[in-house]
């Protein structure tokens, strides 16, 4: 989950199911019994293609309505109030702040600015002008400024660099102005995988989120990113920051998920053996999230997260009443991995979507036979 928002960004390119479906983490090697086109998803109540959301994971309408006053009128307020209101050490402040900072840094990607126009975003900058104590809007200026380095530089350029020295600054003042609220550790994070932080830097940085909020899902898949084989660590490092997390995750902690996620960052591009996601290790990260999802509470803001991420290996799996029973939850909305990694997240969750009804009718179920 690495940005809440950059999937918006994203250029939306057309897509034709195939009966081979080539993806990036790995390969769907056939169609299964039933073919998609012949399924249709309508019978389910699910939500049309074009109108699946692609912003969020889930439902979070108070979001919406800001988001959408002020965007429209371009004023910070509404912006600030709803952050002010929000539970510093909850799931959905740091939502809620990478989608302030996506919406503002997508705003100056499509209106850069210029000699008559106004750039994208100006909100957030009369925000931090105007109240640079507003310890909501520093924490998003700092997620914008680590957005903005992923989306318009290269890591190890100059440019990279300098913009993510500007959001580790940008995260000490945040950090400065709610000294009890995690947000701008977790935003740092970031910064430490960009700049490489050292693993005693990382780890010091990372004790700094623990003291605040030891039990902080987004946080540990933030920090998983580092672990991972492609940054800083490997395949055994993040499995055990993984499975560390899952065996102290409290009681009806989403923890319980992680090493899911650390299954799917070291998926192979692609995948020759038919049965891997049937594999012993598949197997027990996927029963690992489904107790997850279980024991959660029902407005666990991270709990569409495990959803989505449950859906492409239950798929993959050929477990399609168990994918269909997650798809009931989450269907409308598409901001999760692992859509967001796709060029046409949308088009991408209805593929997998189209597969799980196939499979699920090819076994003989139906929309009657479907719980809700």
């Amino acid at each position: 989950m690495e940005f809440l928002w950059v999937l918006i960004a994203a250029v939306m390119l057309g897509f034709v199911l195939l009966p081979v479906l080539r993806r990036r983490r790995g390969m769907i090697e056939q169609v299964p019994a039933g073919h998609p086109d012949a399924a249709d998803p309508a019978n389910y109540g699910f939500v049309r293609e074009e109108e699946l959301d692609v912003r969020m994971p889930g439902p979070d309408q108070d979001l919406l309505d800001v988001l959408d006053l002020v965007q429209r009128t371009q004023d910070h307020r509404a912006a600030s109030q709803l952050l002010a209101g929000t539970e510093a050490e909850g799931e959905l402040r740091w939502q809620r702040v990478q989608a302030f900072a996506g919406a503002a840094s997508l705003e100056l990607q499509q209106r850069p600015g210029g000699v008559s126009e106004t750039p994208g975003g100006q909100w957030l900058r009369v925000w931090r002008a105007e109240r640079p104590k507003d310890a909501g809007g520093a924490a998003v200026h700092a997620e914008f400024l680590v957005q903005q380095a992923w989306r318009t530089s290269t890591p190890g350029t100059d440019e990279f660099r300098i913009i993510m020295e500007e959001a580790k600054a940008a995260c000490g003042d945040a950090a400065l102005l709610a000294p009890g609220d995690p947000v701008p550790y977790i935003i740092e994070l970031s910064v430490a995988r960009g700049l490489a932080y050292s693993q005693p830097e990382f780890e010091q940085l990372w004790l700094r989120i623990l003291d605040r909020a030891p039990a902080h899902m987004g946080a540990h898949l933030a920090a998983l990113h580092y672990w991972c084989e492609k940054w800083h660590g490997s395949r055994e490092l993040a499995n055990s920051f993984a499975e560390a997390a899952a065996a102290r995750a409290p009681r009806g902690s989403l923890l319980a998920a992680m090493p899911l996620f650390a299954v799917f960052e070291h998926l192979p591009e692609v995948n020759l053996v038919s049965s891997f996601y049937q594999s012993e290790t598949v197997t027990k990260a996927i029963h690992g999230a489904l107790h997850a999802v279980h024991s959660a509470r029902p407005d666990d803001p991270m709990l569409a997260h495990v959803r989505h991420l449950l859906v492409f290996f239950l798929v993959r799996a050929e477990r399609w009443a168990e994918a269909m029973n997650q798809l009931i939850h989450i269907d409308g909305h598409v901001g999760a991995l692992p859509w967001t990694l796709s060029a046409d997240p949308a088009a991408e969750f209805a593929v997998y979507r189209a597969l799980a009804v196939a499979g699920y009718e090819a076994n003989g179920g139906s929309p009657a036979t479907l719980p809700h």
